[in-house]
């Protein structure tokens, strides 16, 4: 039953962000009267959804068990394309970030599947650690590991990412109990590096300056989250109505990516936003749920690294929609648009429900 309820939320949001892509493409479309089908965008989104469907059904078909034993092969190829990715002339850099590899004219990002491939690998490691009993020296082996594809995120620079992946080994190491002398030295060393990189990098600086004080850049970087605050505020409480917005004629560029959200705020307002976030809550209830029901500690620790995942990155993309939070570069799950974090998101709903058939009643593995 929890794999129905899961289905079914994640159609919602995925359908409703269907009719909010088409809303803000076709605009911009007819704005700069552009010589492209209004419809362009809203195939593209069905076809990458499509993919993603077929891609969660083989996955549900293999079994949760099999992906995290395939994983070593899986992080060996993935990081290969991170690091195919910063190579000038192969990588494709797009606002400042050389986050994509195209192929056949089609953008995909390596970075979308390696958020969940990393803490599959590790969970591949850590469970042959636990049956072998704990040893600091083959930790830290993993830890290493684990952070070669977040350095090299960091280098596309796709802070946002990166911050994910590092957040869910951290829990990772939490469920999975591991002694917090183990890995609080490698987390010290971990979140200093990243603030050294963060100090000195002009990427991390400007956002974080934006941010602070968008009204200095209103022009350049300060644009997008200014004007998705006046979005999302002109919304009220009912909203304009559907297809009533006036910010996605131009006012919020590429308004069908990380600010969709704002465009919906405005068009179906605060009780709209509330509809929503019920629909992730929901989504987010059922994937921890399904986590803890799970007979085994793969399964378990795989569930609640998903769940976590799809979280998280909902929490931090509403967070930048409305202010509260610096711009990461992290898209509405289901909902923006976005061929190849569409795919790895649909991709882990499949997981998940793979997840669901295994169930016990005894919640041992959070008693012991």
């Amino acid at each position: 039953m929890n794999r129905v309820f899961l289905f079914i939320c994640s159609c919602i949001i995925f359908s409703a962000g269907l009719v909010m892509i088409f809303s803000t493409t076709s605009a911009e479309i007819l704005d700069h009267d552009l010589e492209l089908n209004t419809h362009q965008a809203l195939i593209k989104q069905i076809c990458f959804g499509g993919i993603g469907l077929l891609l969660a059904f083989l996955l549900w078909k293999m079994g949760y068990e099999k992906i995290i034993n395939y994983s070593p092969y899986l992080y060996l190829f993935f990081t290969f394309l991170l690091i195919i990715v910063l190579i000038p002339g192969i990588g494709k850099e797009v606002n400042g970030s050389r986050r994509w590899l195209s192929l056949l004219g089609i953008s995909f990002q390596p970075s979308e599947f390696i958020k969940y491939i990393v803490p599959a690998y590790f969970i591949y490691e850590i469970t042959a650690l636990q049956n072998q009993g704990y040893n600091f020296k083959f930790f830290l082996k993993i830890i290493i590991k684990g952070f070669i594809p977040i350095f090299l995120i960091l280098l596309e620079p796709n802070n946002g990412t990166a911050a994910v992946v590092g957040l869910c080994l951290i829990m990772l190491c939490y469920l999975a109990k591991v002694p917090f002398r183990y890995w609080a030295l490698p987390l010290i060393v971990a979140i200093s590096i990243g603030a050294i990189f963060a100090y000195h990098s002009p990427y991390v600086s400007n956002r974080l300056r934006v941010y602070l004080h968008p009204e200095l850049d209103l022009k350049g970087k300060g644009h997008q989250p200014h004007q998705a605050k006046i979005a999302a505020g002109s919304g009220k409480l009912m909203g304009r109505g559907p297809g009533a917005s006036l910010q996605k004629w131009s006012y919020l560029p590429e308004a069908q990516n990380d600010y969709i959200a704002a465009i919906y705020a405005e068009e179906f307002g605060f009780i709209g936003i509330l509809s929503m976030i019920f629909v992730y809550l929901l989504i987010s209830t059922i994937g921890f749920q399904i986590a803890m029901q799970c007979q085994d500690r793969l399964g378990f620790y795989f569930g609640a690294t998903i769940t976590f995942l799809f979280s998280f990155q909902t929490f931090m993309n509403l967070g930048v929609v409305s202010g509260l939070l610096p711009s990461t570069g992290l898209n509405l799950p289901l909902f923006s648009q976005g061929g190849t974090s569409l795919m790895a998101n649909i991709a882990a709903i499949g997981i998940l429900c793979d997840i669901s058939r295994k169930k016990t009643t005894l919640l041992k593995y959070l008693n012991d």
